[in-house]
């Protein structure tokens, strides 16, 4: 039973028994339009206008739910599932959820948040990633109740005529009050032509598919505007705007991304998910369980405001968040495997069970005497070049079989290496067979 479902269960309808229909069937008739809303909003930065989405509420039929994707990274994280678990709430709410792969505006690029062109990506790589990123949205949403469609289905049909007929709907003053555009023209920066032509297309999916709602990051504001502006224009009732914030990382201070590091994996171990998750700040804790796990939105808001209060063990709460992470991934054994996993790391300092195993060859170094450890770290996938493997040891970050290495010791004897295990801080080890 997921988010909405839980929220409805004591409000269920005495005459709606529950083997005659699934929970996210019947919770459209079971929760009140307000209640609706509240739920909708839970963790929500902008819903504009908020009066439309009360209208379209209070009609008490299914909405079309829009989220589009371009399919530009084959690995998501869980701050990638933000909008697809908002998505899951509108589902277990009883509305269409049409989730767009954009094979076609991912060869433009999306401009959003950029100061520089987006490098453009061949069909066949967008379409090898259109695949990952499937399976894994697939972890959160349900699939019988998802409609996927790819918008090279209209985007490719679209004749010169078209696509002129399109363009002629936006000009380029509307187009530059966009911020990222508006920063770069100010600062004499490249904006390709193609780039112009993102927000448009976007635009062009929710007519399509007539879109009541479109999700999306807060960066994609004037997105989901110029689809809301260009459904109006065809004469059709123009979707609400729903845009979400960016889930900071385990560092508490830079967006999740694999490029910085701090991101927690959909993909990643149970016990790394969950000792990723002990190491993020203590503030974050509210924030990640509104954004990132299933828990139903009445519980969110009273551990929300229990926490607040101080009424909550912050060690105890994180460790029901990485619990809470885990088992949306995966399930609730992998989950306390995980804690256990890692009370077994930390409280108790034993070695993990399931490190990977190297086979090395531990020259040593006759003017020195021993195994060039930088290299050996770099060899075993612990550093990503010799010269991180000296900044670890410099730093006090490596260990031998749990005993520390000394600062600017760089050569270790080969008998002290062999079927040792090998540590670099609190999380990274590697056995040498």
């Amino acid at each position: 039973m997921s988010d909405g479902q839980r929220d409805a269960a004591a409000l269920v309808i005495p005459c709606l028994k529950t083997d005659q229909a699934t929970a996210n069937e019947r919770l459209r008739y079971v929760l009140s339009s307000e209640e609706q809303l509240h739920i909708i909003q839970s963790g929500v930065m902008n819903l504009i206008p908020l009066e439309d989405m009360k209208k379209k509420l209070e009609r008490n039929k299914p909405l079309n739910i829009k989220l589009g994707v371009d399919p530009t990274s084959p690995d998501l994280h869980i701050g990638h599932a933000v909008p697809l678990r908002k998505l899951r709430q509108f589902q277990d709410l009883g509305h269409n959820v049409t989730l767009i792969i954009g094979d076609g505006t991912a060869l433009i690029g999306d401009p959003s948040g950029r100061d520089t062109t987006r490098p453009q990506l061949t069909r066949e790589k967008i379409e090898e990633n259109a695949r990952t990123y499937m399976d894994q949205a697939m972890k959160i949403l349900d699939p019988d109740k998802t409609t996927v469609r790819h918008n090279s289905e209209w985007i490719f049909d679209l004749d010169m005529a078209g696509l002129l007929g399109l363009l002629s709907n936006f000009t380029v003053a509307r187009i530059l009050e966009r911020d990222d555009f508006s920063k770069r023209y100010h600062n004499q920066l490249p904006i390709a032509l193609h780039e112009f032509i993102y927000p448009v297309m976007q635009a062009y999916d929710s007519v399509m598919i007539e879109a009541d709602v479109e999700l999306g990051g807060n960066d994609q504001l004037f997105n989901l505007l110029a689809g809301r502006e260009l459904m109006e224009k065809k004469g059709m009732e123009p979707q609400v705007c729903l845009t979400l914030p960016l889930l900071e990382g385990t560092d508490g201070v830079k967006k999740m991304s694999k490029s910085y590091g701090n991101y927690i994996g959909l993909t990643d171990e149970p016990a790394q998910q969950f000792g990723k998750v002990m190491s993020i700040p203590d503030e974050l804790m509210p924030k990640y369980f509104r954004l990132a796990t299933q828990l139903p939105v009445s519980e969110v808001d009273q551990i929300e405001a229990d926490y607040k209060a101080g009424k909550l063990d912050p060690n105890q709460l994180k460790r029901r968040l990485g619990r809470e992470i885990v088992a949306a991934y995966y399930d609730e054994q992998a989950a306390c495997e995980a804690e256990a996993a890692f009370d077994r790391q930390f409280k108790e300092h034993q070695v993990p069970e399931d490190i990977e195993t190297f086979e090395v060859e531990l020259v040593e170094d006759p003017e020195n005497g021993g195994v060039y450890l930088p290299k050996l770290l770099a060899d075993v996938k612990l550093a990503s070049s010799n010269g991180e493997g000296r900044r670890l040891i410099d730093g006090g970050g490596v260990k031998v079989d749990g005993e520390a290495v000394p600062a600017k010791t760089y050569h270790v004897p080969a008998d002290k290496l062999r079927g040792a295990v090998l540590q670099v801080g609190k999380r990274k080890f590697a056995r040498l067979a």
